[in-house]
């Protein structure tokens, strides 16, 4: 028998339990032990030498007529179903036998051939029609479904869709959670109902381990390989349903896989779409911390016991930054959020000092990158539900010290100061009232080179010589800007507290903006 045709085949054992069948009253007199064997076909049959007709797989319908008063054709016969990898054998009792023939029972338990017998008549083209029957509609299922979850998915890539939408399909599919890892088990992408999903995560250290070796009992695991490289595989965790659909689900969804990574359909790496998709939940808060703890821990960032350095760098390229990561030997996730931030976590032993191993992280960025890189720290944290706090610290500390001049290779909060504060406040409806009233006379302003004057009039402490010099004019022209400020926001840039209210308002104009 085939592989193709074994996975569509029935056991003998679920025939045996079959409504129809029990009209019969079937009874198991030899091989019970073998019931689980592959029927795939049913034979009707009563000729001595049915052996030499079969091809594998059957189970051989029989009275025993022509066995009747002759033991040594009777072992023969049973012998010859053995050697034709026969399924089972069932002898309707009655018409040759009126019990079940010792010599046949002994033969077949020898062999390991089940040997059924009915006790009561039992027309055979009824369960030959049943068995038959629920064969070809097994067989048409499994290659509807094949067809089916793969032109979903071929439709999926060739629209371009993202790795998430083809594992989502999946998962709608096979109804139960879907997991991609790489070699060293680490997961990089999941899908299925979020519950279930955690659930498998929590336990995926072992999960990864059986999932390394065979198939189990209720999850199936394909290779991801192509171009003679394997990177990974794609696993479905606790499927319900048979283990043939199991594989072919499995398979499918690996065939996919392989042709999206081969066709390049994503900017990212896989694994860096896994980090991003952590580090941009934290950071939003979407997702309570503690749900994506699990999806942490199976990407493979250490978690139990471990203090947490959030980082966001400005204008870094991620190669670069991957690339310390791993030569320094510092635990981390890292992925590009947006605007040029790229969100950095750090996962330190208690023992590790997070502000020299930070500040080193950034020197070798820095020299790396050849140019400067803005390094924005937040506080350490040793509690996981402070992170996502912590990423929006330093992601916040990263934008206000964005465009500011002589900043420290690691910018904290306490070194952005009021240009931190009017940032956090940038978006409150009362200060964005406070900057239009400020800056009403100067943002509608004809010349539009007014406001980059008094920008950096303000920035320099109110330095007429260093204005004048960076932006390329005679004194008496910078006289003649200020003057004609000073009349359209009607104030005195002399006054400290005049000019301190439009500094803050020019700060939350520039915040706004972004």
């Amino acid at each position: 028998m085939t592989v193709t045709d074994a996975e569509h085949a029935l056991s003998v054992r679920q025939i045996l339990a079959l409504e129809r069948i029990a009209a019969g009253d079937p009874e198991v007199v030899a091989g019970a032990g073998h019931l689980d064997r592959p029927v795939r076909w049913v034979h009707v049959a009563e000729a001595a030498d049915v052996g030499v007709m079969l091809s594998g797989g059957e189970m051989v319908l029989t009275t025993g007529v022509l066995l009747a008063g002759n033991a040594h054709a009777r072992t023969e016969y049973i012998k010859s179903l053995h050697r034709a990898e026969a399924a089972a054998v069932v002898l309707g009792l009655g018409r040759a036998f009126p019990a079940p023939p010792e010599d046949m029972r002994r033969a077949a338990e020898r062999y390991g051939l089940p040997m059924v017998v009915l006790h009561r008549p039992f027309p055979f083209a009824e369960l030959t029609e049943e068995v038959q029957s629920r064969l070809v509609r097994r067989k048409f299922a499994a290659v509807s479904l094949s067809e089916g979850i793969r032109t979903a998915l071929t439709g999926l890539i060739t629209a371009g869709a993202p790795l998430q939408r083809l594992l989502d399909e999946v998962a709608a599919h096979s109804g139960c959670p879907v997991v991609v890892a790489n070699l060293a088990h680490r997961v990089l992408a999941t899908a299925g109902e979020r519950s279930a999903v955690d659930d498998v995560l929590r336990d995926w250290e072992r999960i990864a381990r059986r999932a390394g070796c065979a198939d189990g009992a209720d999850w199936y695991r394909a290779d991801l390989d192509g171009r003679g490289e394997r990177w990974g595989s794609v696993v479905l965790c606790g499927y319900r349903g048979d283990g043939p659909t199991g594989r072919l689900l499995a398979e499918r969804a690996a065939e996919a896989l392989v042709l999206h990574r081969m066709l390049g359909g994503a900017a990212h790496t896989w694994e860096e779409q896994s980090a991003q998709s952590i580090l941009t939940d934290l950071v939003s808060g979407v997702v309570p911390a503690r749900q994506l703890l699990p999806r942490t821990r199976a990407a493979g960032l250490p978690v139990n016991r471990r203090t947490f350095a959030p980082l966001v760098v400005r204008d870094g390229d991620p190669a670069e930054l991957d690339r310390v990561l791993r030569l320094l030997g510092l635990p981390g996730l890292a992925a590009e959020l947006a605007d040029g931030a790229t969100a950095v976590l750090l996962s330190l032993a208690r023992d590790q000092d997070p502000g020299p191993l930070t500040e080193h992280f950034a020197a070798r960025l820095r020299a790396g990158a050849g140019e400067p890189v803005v390094v924005a720290a937040a506080e350490p944290c040793t509690a996981w539900d402070d992170v996502p706090a912590g990423l929006r610290e330093a992601l916040h500390v990263a934008q206000a010290a964005a465009g500011t001049p002589d900043v420290p290779p690691v910018v904290r909060l306490r070194d952005v100061r009021l240009r931190g504060l009017v940032r956090l406040l940038r978006d409150d409806p009362h200060v964005q009232a406070f900057t239009e009233r400020e800056l009403d006379g100067l943002l509608y302003a004809d010349d539009p080179g007014l406001l980059p004057v008094l920008r950096t009039y303000l920035a320099t402490g109110r330095n007429k010589s260093r204005t004048a010099q960076l932006h390329h004019m005679s004194r008496p022209a910078l006289y003649r800007r200020l003057e004609a400020i000073e009349s359209l926001l009607g104030l005195d840039l002399d006054d400290f507290e005049q000019a301190a209210s439009v500094h803050i308002a020019l700060l939350a104009h520039d915040a706004q903006r972004g």
